[in-house]
């Protein structure tokens, strides 16, 4: 009788122990199926954050000619094919024109040929991390590998890997272990799946030699849909890069969109949860459904690449876009952005309950170009000014006020113009409603139209206005028409200005 009760009192501690850590992780076990998964809750530390830096860099930044797509455009000697196998343009591409009048054929020398001259001699993570810092971003996404099928970490699946070659770094290693120093976010983006179909296989090219296929994938019919052979390569890839690294963020890009990745999606999405599960932390998984659903709403972040929304979303969700106007990786004729654009993009997508993603592209060698450095500290000094209605915030009833509108869906920024003194961007946080002024207003004064007196949007009155970065107070009223509020002789920062407004009821009105 007394080992029965052991028995029994043993196994009441080891169920009291699981309850507790289900408890603790506050989570179940997801299954592979979209029913389980629709569980899954984006967590509040991804929320907060607002703002991440994507980071492009590999062997396609030697040549650093056209854009990170030089390893796919090299190959096109006749024909520029679109992703999903079209003839966009008949012809030699520029890069091919490039690649052959400065490096040779491509019987001779192939984008094979450039690892050995990707050195990374200047790589200091530790420099990247505390600029990033700087710029006031909350989590990092280097890109783990791109569609060129070279990994920048420690593979167990492919010999292509910067340990092995290269810069015979583990760079996404390194980043990941300075980043938790600082206790900020880090991930991995995966790009690998359009590496099935991102080279051209015709004689002469070396993307043809058996002994390259684990880098270029082996030749196949125009634009057939990957083999089971690749789809198990992909897998067992991605997977080395979840157990090895324990990415906070998952991101993946278009091409596991296509009708042959999706039966894998679940599975994915189940595996890299119960691993966070697994390892006491909140993850994100981000994908594009790019043309099409193929991640329903609720099992993952949605991520609009170089576009936005048009409206409030309910479900957070994220832009990715780069600094560079014309490219992702770097290259010798990179066109910047300003800070004002970046920064009103962050605005407009937090007000839309978004988050930004900003991708940087260092040179060859491992540094990253004045220009880029000096955009992400000027972000980073409005933050310092202007991050309370940033950080932490969610959206209001609407996201803002003003004439200019805003495209919406993948690839529409370059439809974008200007915001101007008379756009507007409302964020909330601790019962306080900020309002962004997307410019400053040459005559001294700001109207906003939609908190004028008996909004239908105010249940309360304002009780005072304020001016983050400014001291002193500020006049203001409001009449049927608009609030209407003087701005001080002299600006806080640059770029979009902020007016931090609280009401007279201790309740939350917003």
């Amino acid at each position: 009788m007394k080992n029965v009760l052991i028995i029994i009192a043993a196994f009441f501690i080891v169920g009291c122990s699981v309850q507790r850590d289900n408890k603790q992780s506050n989570k179940e076990v997801f299954t592979a199926d979209w029913e389980s998964l629709q569980q899954y809750e984006v967590p509040t530390w991804f929320q907060d954050a607002k703002l991440g830096i994507f980071i492009h860099w590999g062997a396609y930044s030697v040549p650093a000619y056209g854009s990170e797509w030089y390893p796919r455009l090299m190959y096109m000697d006749s024909v520029e094919w679109t992703p999903d196998g079209e003839a966009k343009k008949i012809g030699a591409t520029a890069i091919n024109k490039y690649h052959e009048s400065h490096f040779g054929t491509l019987d001779k020398f192939g984008y094979k040929d450039f690892i050995p001259m990707f050195k990374g001699e200047n790589f200091d993570a530790q420099e990247w991390v505390q600029l990033f810092q700087d710029a006031g971003a909350k989590y990092i996404v280097p890109v783990a590998e791109h569609h060129d099928g070279f990994a920048m970490y420690k593979s167990k699946h492919t010999r292509w890997n910067s340990v092995d070659m290269g810069p015979q770094k583990d760079i996404l290693g390194e980043l990941t272990t300075e980043a938790r120093k600082k206790d900020i976010k880090i991930g991995a983006s995966s790009h690998y799946a359009f590496n099935w179909n991102y080279f051209t296989y015709k004689k002469g090219f070396d993307t043809m030699d058996p002994e390259y296929s684990d880098l270029y994938s082996k030749p196949h019919d125009h634009y057939a849909p990957a083999s089971q052979e690749f789809l198990s390569h992909w897998w067992d890839r991605t997977v080395d890069i979840i157990d090895a690294y324990q990415p906070d963020i998952l991101w993946f890009d278009f091409y596991i969109d296509r009708e042959e990745f999706m039966p894998y999606h679940p599975k994915l999405a189940a595996y890299y949860y119960n691993k966070g599960i697994e390892w006491k932390k909140d993850v994100v998984l981000q994908t594009k459904n790019f043309k099409k659903v193929t991640f329903p709403e609720g099992t993952h972040v949605l991520d609009i690449e170089r576009g936005k929304m048009s409206d409030i979303n309910p479900k957070v969700w994220q832009t990715d876009t780069s600094i560079g106007k014309n490219s992702w990786g770097y290259v010798s004729n990179w066109e910047t952005k300003d800070a004002n654009t970046i920064i009103d993009d962050l605005v407009d997508i937090v007000s839309k309950n978004g988050c930004l993603l900003l991708n940087v592209g260092p040179k060859a060698d491992g540094t990253i170009p004045d220009d880029q450095k000096a955009i992400l500290l000027e972000i980073g000094q409005w933050l310092k000014v202007n991050g309370e209605a940033i950080y932490g915030s969610r959206p209001w009833k609407i996201y803002g006020d003003g004439p200019t509108q805003v495209a919406t869906g993948h690839h529409t920024e370059g439809k974008n113009k200007d915001l101007t003194a008379d756009d507007f961007r409302f964020t909330t946080k601790n019962g306080k409603l900020y309002a962004i002024s997307m410019d400053w207003a040459r005559n001294g004064k700001v109207k906003i139209p939609h908190l004028q007196k008996g909004s239908e949007y105010l249940t309360a009155s304002i009780k005072d206005i304020k001016l983050l970065g400014v001291e002193e107070d500020l006049k203001w009223s409001q009449n049927e028409d608009y609030l209407e509020v003087m701005l001080p002789s002299e600006k806080p920062c640059e770029h979009a200005f902020v007016f931090e407004i609280a009401f007279d009821k201790t309740n939350n009105p917003l």
